[in-house]
């Protein structure tokens, strides 16, 4: 093994709410700490110009003023952790077609060293899709690390839900993330995406805060059927998912009132996660969930109710569920630091364990 180093991690999601970032301990296989977290929130103007890119490519109209802000907002949190050596930072995706050979993450992690004067790890995905593979999920090898942190000796599964939802199945028994049989990873749907833009354009607000609209609307059945018959879903893994793959789920419900329809988009994002087990080895000791939908009660409870596990917020194990995909980043950037592989087969679906990432020196 190799010096631990602080590492922070950087991410922007694909629900456009802000940047979180973190710090860990690691030296990219093993985590000794985690470290100071924080965040920043984008403007209404700096969630517009991001908006206004989603689903485009460089040079395509809007992208070059959403990297702007993708690398202003992160340069103004990230200055705030001058202790940390490293920093890992996603980007904000706009557009991703691994089937064509393509993922666009906006931000330059070049600017980003000049204003940090820091080492920046960036473009993780480019080197994994131009290899075949579909360039996401990238934090199965941090939950991986983070199954061995808490002393998981039987499998277990993480559930990420965030714009669209991902599925991490591990068996911790394996001695390294990229062994066969370690790590099996996927995108199971949409999540929170379309019940957030559900909302904005219905109710002028943000998201179903606490799942509270859902939980007062009815689930139509018909609709969560025709969702699931779409031929995503017969793919077997690993198969990942761009924010708007499923851009036609809000007119699917254009019709219905405003709870009803909250309730079936939630009833959706819940039926892709069962969907997603049933391609699980062997069912997880339990389901440990991340990301802003775990604070969707509403939602956690169609997901308990169809995958028939046990389903608990990451806290339960110890981690931070704000802030899991950030240290993720601050994890993979000391990996790619050291040559180490952040996707693998089981993954990803690239042929073989895959070093990506670009490292830039301010």
């Amino acid at each position: 093994m190799g010096e631990a180093l602080w590492a922070l991690g950087a991410m922007s999601g694909t629900s456009l709410d802000g940047v979180d970032a973190a710090m860990v301990l690691t030296d990219g296989e093993t985590i000794e700490a985690f470290g100071e977290t924080g965040y920043r929130a984008y403007s209404e103007a700096e969630r517009a110009t991001l908006r206004a890119a989603l689903g485009r490519w460089p040079d395509e109209p809007g992208v070059a003023e959403a990297a702007r802000v993708t690398v202003a907002a992160h340069a103004e949190l990230l200055s705030t952790f001058p202790q940390a050596r490293l920093v890992g930072f996603h980007g904000q995706t706009l557009a991703h077609d691994p089937d064509h050979g393509r993922t666009h993450q906006a931000g330059d992690g070049a600017a980003l060293a000049g204003k940090l004067g820091r080492t920046v790890v960036w473009d993780f995905r480019s080197e994994d899709v131009a290899r075949g593979g579909q360039g996401a999920p990238l934090a199965p090898f941090f939950h991986f690390a983070c199954a061995k942190w808490f002393g998981a000796t039987a499998p277990v599964a993480f559930l990420n839900l965030g714009g669209v939802g991902n599925l991490t199945w591990i068996d911790p028994s394996k001695p390294a993330p990229e062994v066969e049989g370690a790590c099996l990873a996927f995108d199971t749907g949409p999540a929170n995406a379309p019940i957030n833009d559900l909302m904005q354009a219905r109710q002028g607000v943000s998201q179903d805060e606490g799942g509270r609209l859902a939980a007062e609307g009815r689930v139509y059945e018909a609709t969560i059927s025709a969702f699931l018959g779409r031929p995503y879903f017969s793919r077997r893994p690993p198969k990942s998912l761009d924010r708007n793959d499923f851009h036609d789920l809000l007119p699917a419900v254009s019709a219905l009132l405003d709870a009803d329809a909250a309730a079936t988009l939630t009833a959706a994002a819940a039926a892709g996660v069962a969907e997603g087990a049933r391609h699980f080895p062997r069912p997880p000791e339990r389901l440990l969930v991340t990301g802003g939908g775990r604070r969707n009660a509403t939602l956690m409870q169609m997901i308990a109710d169809r995958v028939g596990l046990s389903v608990m917020p990451v806290e339960a194990a110890g981690l931070d569920g704000d802030m899991l995909e950030a240290q993720a980043f601050a994890y993979l950037a000391v990996r790619v630091l050291r040559g180490l592989p952040i996707s693998a087969p089981g993954t990803t679906g690239v042929q073989e364990p895959v070093c990506g990432g670009r490292i830039s020196q301010p």
